[in-house]
């Protein structure tokens, strides 16, 4: 399939996955970019997802980084779940803070893929790393568009 097609399959199964995807959007995010393998959401830190510590709580920076690595996985039409995943927290995310994780297919083979998410604040050109995800995926054997 040439890639302009692969991009469109990937663009609409980030809307068909969007649309139904409450969590993502109850947190605010937003899908900057989507392409076959690779997807690049963003959020803002809000007041309730800062903990004691007065920093952003690492299960909202790893949900980010989870969603990207779902649309990233997502974008070839076949139902595909995280099998896994292994975060490093880098530096801390502050109140304010905009964070952009940016997930980007490594390998897929058979049903299994894995992925690569780094999370930043601000963009991924001129911001500083805040976290690193390695995702596992494995796929259904459905489609995911109705």
């Amino acid at each position: 399939m040439p890639e302009t097609d692969r991009d469109e399959l990937a663009r609409r199964c980030a809307e068909e996955m969007w649309s139904s995807d409450r969590a993502s959007q109850h947190l605010g995010m937003r899908i900057l970019e989507v392409s076959a393998g690779r997807a690049v959401l963003s959020m803002a830190i809000t007041d309730v997802m800062v903990n004691g510590h007065d920093i952003c709580h690492g299960g909202y920076i790893a949900t980010l980084a989870d969603s990207a690595f779902a649309f990233a996985c997502n974008s070839y039409d076949e139902v595909t779940v995280a099998s896994g995943f292994d975060i490093a927290f880098l530096t801390p995310a502050h109140l304010g803070d905009e964070l952009c994780a940016v997930a980007a297919e490594r390998t897929r083979a058979g049903r299994s893929g894995i992925y690569d998410v780094t999370v930043w604040r601000g963009q991924p050109d001129d911001g500083e790393r805040v976290a690193e995800l390695r995702g596992r995926s494995r796929s259904l054997g459905r489609p995911l568009l109705r």
